[in-house]
């Protein structure tokens, strides 16, 4: 049994994740483990045994890992079990879906087995799993310069403040334990493990947006919402009209600038038909104020009516916040607190 050292739970032996907490179980949750049992007058009290109110076993979503009911997390990948929005979802509306299903109930858009941008893990008993090629994480500074490599030759990289196999403890954006890039049946893969910042991917394609994305560009974090097509007002008891804007079309969509405590500022509309350009000085949503922002930064194009956010060769780029699991490719940048990193895979 391994003691996880976080949140005292027992684990079986050679657990990758905490099935009580969902936290990596590696060597060093070990050494903290035996540090806790050294000290003097300390005991380990067993939990108390509670009578199961789901099932004993259950087949993660994800991995296809067998794990107990009465758990939250995966003991193989570490995902959360039961939580909302733990099983598969709709890479367009982010609704969940039954395992298999064609098209999503809610929007009807088809659901294709690793869409660009965001991927599942398939289910266990594949073909045999092959060493995967190491790759190098370099850090790069503000002017893209690289600054100091990390190569890693082991399937898995976790990076944080405290803890992980990369650290950076000067960072404060960092959390302590914050992203995790792992290979995954020969994809390289990266996952936010919590962290309060987000780990950010910048994007090398036009990407067709989900409700809920999260967008960095330049230093403005920008949320994207779906809001539906309104219905039509019910007329007024003494038949007086109403006034209002005038207006091209419906707004079925938003994008809402984020401070930092996650509250909401400026908000723009969109609607089916019209593009909407973002930049420092030119577009039609501006922020003077941001140094970091190219003058004409990014473009979100509708297309019937989804919408879809392009880079205008900025000199920032445009990030997409990590929800779930994102595929890396060679070149492929990672912003993390505040370290942004560039992926070499060996070819």
């Amino acid at each position: 049994m391994t003691v996880c050292a976080y949140c005292g739970r027992e684990n079986d032996a050679g657990a990758q994740f905490c099935m009580d907490c969902g936290k990596p179980m590696g060597k060093a949750s070990g050494v903290k483990a035996a540090a806790v049992g050294a000290v003097p007058g300390t005991r380990i009290v067993a939990p108390p045994v509670v009578a199961p109110t789901r099932p004993e076993a259950l087949t993660c979503h994800f991995c296809g890992g067998r794990a107990s009911g009465l758990l939250p997390f995966c003991p193989h990948c570490g995902r959360r079990l039961t939580a909302p929005g733990s099983g598969p979802s709709c890479g367009r509306c982010g609704s969940p879906v039954t395992a298999g299903t064609k098209f999503c109930p809610t929007c009807g858009a088809p659901l294709v087995e690793g869409a660009p941008g965001r991927r599942s893990s398939p289910a266990a008993g594949g073909s045999p799993a092959t060493a995967p090629p190491p790759i190098v994480l370099v850090l790069l500074d503000d002017s893209g310069a690289p600054v100091q490599r990390f190569e890693r030759r082991t399937p898995d990289t976790t990076i944080g403040r405290q803890d992980g196999d990369i650290r950076f403890p000067e960072d404060v954006f960092l959390s302590p334990l914050h992203a995790k890039i792992s290979w995954e049946h020969d994809a390289l893969l990266v996952r936010d493990l919590g962290s309060r910042n987000g780990t950010w991917v910048f994007l090398e394609a036009p990407h067709r947006l989900a409700d809920g994305d999260l967008l960095l560009i330049g230093s403005q974090v920008i949320r994207f919402r779906r809001l539906g097509y309104p219905g039509p007002h019910p007329p007024d008891a003494d038949a007086t009209r109403r006034m209002g804007s005038l207006i091209p079309s419906a707004d079925i969509a938003s994008l809402t600038q984020l401070r930092s405590d996650g509250s909401a500022r400026d908000v723009i509309q969109l609607s089916p038909g019209r593009d909407v350009a973002i930049g420092r000085e030119h577009g039609d949503w501006t922020f003077p104020y941001d140094p970091s922002m190219s003058a004409r930064h990014a473009m979100i194009r509708s297309e019937d009516a989804d919408f879809v956010v392009v880079d205008a060769n900025s000199r920032n780029g445009v990030a997409l916040a990590a929800r779930g699991d994102i595929e890396l490719r060679h070149d492929s940048r990672v912003l993390v607190g505040d370290k942004l990193l560039r992926v070499e895979i060996a070819t």
